[in-house]
Parts: C-alpha cells; structure tokens; sequence
C-alpha cells in the first residue's frame, strides 16, 4: 500500500508560481511511474505531467514549457513546479503512483489562479 499527500496548493495571481509536493509512505516509491492530474469543476480528470522511475518526463502540451515534474526517490517525493500560471490552470491537483496493476492517489490539493 502507498499513501500520497500533496501539498503547495493555494491562491496565486496569474502569471505567478507555486512548487506542489507529493509524499509517498513506501521505500520502493523509486520503482513506481509517477504522475500530477487536475480537475476542474464540470472537466475529466487529465494528466498534467509524468515521471517514469527512470526520470522520463511527459507534460500536456497545455502546459509544455511552463510545469516542470521532478522526483527524489531519497526522499519519497515527486514535486511540480507550475510557473507563468494561467486561470485556466485552476483545478484540484491530484498526485498518482503506478506500478504493474497498482494505482494509487493522494487526496488532492487547490490549485486557484485568480487576480
């Protein structure tokens, strides 16, 4: 069993930055492919960006070029770094671990981009 907890969510004006954060409970957090989702009121949950165990990166290519997803398998923690943030990019953020035929999710975290 893997538990996540995300963090760094908040109220930030567009144009601004926020660094979320995703704590992993197990030791072998290094061996699971990791990934950041959103939603937004009425939207499908969709993936923002994703990390293999091996460090490969994917990004949506809304969000190409202004999110950064970065791992630290020392520390159990896969972090997101959201610059040039836009109102659209206001959304629950959900952290997720994958491996074979497990999947996990953490409990989400506000992201609201707002003047």
């Amino acid at each position: 069993q893997v538990q996540l907890v995300e963090s760094g969510g908040g109220l930030v004006q567009p144009g601004g930055s926020l660094r979320l954060s995703c704590a992993a409970s197990a030791s072998i957090f290094r061996f699971y492919a990791m990934g950041w989702f959103r939603q937004a009121p009425g939207k499908q949950r969709e993936l923002v960006a994703g990390i293999t165990s091996a460090g490969t990166t994917n990004y949506a290519d809304s969000v190409k070029g202004r999110f950064t997803i970065s791992r630290d398998n020392a520390k159990n923690t896969v972090y997101l770094q959201m610059n040039s943030l836009k109102p659209e990019d206001t959304a629950v953020y959900y952290c997720n671990a994958a491996r074979a035929t497990s999947n996990y999710w953490g409990q989400g975290t506000q992201v609201t981009v707002s003047s």
